[in-house]
């Protein structure tokens, strides 16, 4: 399987002609009824090695992570928890996030293999953030005698001050990541740790925020979801890494957006009577008219727990109690594959309903061979 930025490099590269890309890109989408835009392509797997790589992978990084976290503890002395902690938390981040940047050198870098360097960007960011947690732990007690901190209030502000800390050093980790190695998926890691900054930061300066979490979440998942429509612009016809990127951004934007507001309307409190359902079903009608209109479909699986638990609470309460599951099952199954099956031509119509924006969004038709 060749992906659309493959089919790009080597057009760039002189190893295909424009002429015979677009016409293969033509083939492709005639012999399945729909264009690749709305195929919705991004790279996994280009093979069983991934697989068998990735598993090599992680077992070498759990083992060093194992043995440098040993080392450092055994080089610090031991001590209370939060010190062994600390110090395993270092030894063993600063240990993977390394291990992760020399592997990712030969199978990002020169082998492009797309889940292990999925899993060594993981590792590299996450590396970095325990070793920067670490970092914190370790000084937690001198920290808080040198800074006076003897109120709950106090020690609660200066927790979110070192998480803000702690995650912006982690988002500078993923640049610094993507700069030299462009994993589509570091742009959505930075995203997320710039949310956590964000989250840290208010909690830290406003307390009394943390009744308003799935507000501020929301509101940093339409920050992703605009940044991920603004990588989508760039490549609509999605032939480019550019849309690998938008992928990930949008996997990473909708969870931040359908969980908060559900949360926010408290569907998971209870069974919910038919006006609540009613109002869960909307939701998700108009998630699945974004997800047409954008050509992405990561809303409807975030959003698609809470519908059915919708209409498992109708079904519970109109006296199909065994069965209730099952129907549940059926009828939103049956919905997301017709959803699938004509997701094309009830794409066309939503698209045709926005007008100008229509021209800003990924294309309705497969592009002709000039």
């Amino acid at each position: 399987m060749y992906s659309e930025s493959e089919l790009a490099g080597a057009v760039e590269a002189g190893a295909l002609t424009p002429d015979a890309a677009t016409a293969f890109r033509n083939y492709v989408a005639a012999s399945r009824a729909t264009p690749a835009v709305d195929e919705e392509h991004f790279r996994l797997l280009s093979g069983f090695n991934d697989i068998f790589v990735t598993i090599a992978a992680a077992l070498i990084l759990l083992a060093i992570g194992k043995l440098g976290g040993s080392l450092v503890e055994m080089l610090t002395g031991g001590g209370p928890e939060p010190r062994v902690i600390g110090a395993n938390l270092i030894g063993g981040g600063a240990a993977v996030a390394a291990t992760s940047w020399m592997l990712a050198e030969y199978f990002t870098a020169r082998r492009r293999l797309a889940l292990p360097s999925i899993l060594l960007l993981l590792g590299f960011v996450g590396g970095a953030g325990a070793t920067i947690a670490g970092l914190f732990v370790i000084n937690c007690q001198w920290l808080t005698d040198t800074l006076h901190l003897t109120s709950q209030v106090a020690q609660q502000r200066f927790g979110g001050v070192i998480a803000a800390v702690a995650g912006s050093l982690t988002a500078a980790a993923a640049w610094v990541h993507w700069r030299r190695f462009m994993v589509p998926i570091t742009v959505a890691a930075g995203a997320l740790a710039v949310v956590g900054v964000s989250v840290g930061l208010i909690l830290s300066l406003i307390p009394a925020a943390k009744d308003w979490v799935n507000a501020i979440l929301l509101v940093g998942g339409i920050a992703t979801f605009i940044a991920a429509m603004r990588w989508d612009m760039t490549d609509l016809e999605r032939r480019t890494r550019r849309a690998d990127v938008a992928f990930w951004l949008h996997l990473a934007a909708a969870p931040l957006i359908a969980h908060p507001v559900f949360h926010m309307l408290g569907v998971f409190d209870g069974e919910i009577g038919a006006p609540m359902a009613a109002l869960v079903f909307a939701l998700y009608l108009f998630f699945a008219f974004v997800a047409l209109a954008v050509d992405r479909r990561a809303l409807l699986v975030s959003s698609l727990a809470y519908v059915l638990w919708a209409m498992y609470s109708l079904f519970h309460q109109s006296g199909a109690v065994e069965l209730s599951a099952a129907f549940t099952g059926l009828v939103i199954g049956s919905a997301l594959l017709s959803l699938s099956a004509f997701w094309h031509p009830m794409r066309r119509a939503a698209v045709g309903m926005l007008g100008d924006l229509a021209r800003r969004l990924p294309p309705t038709q497969q592009g002709a061979l000039a």
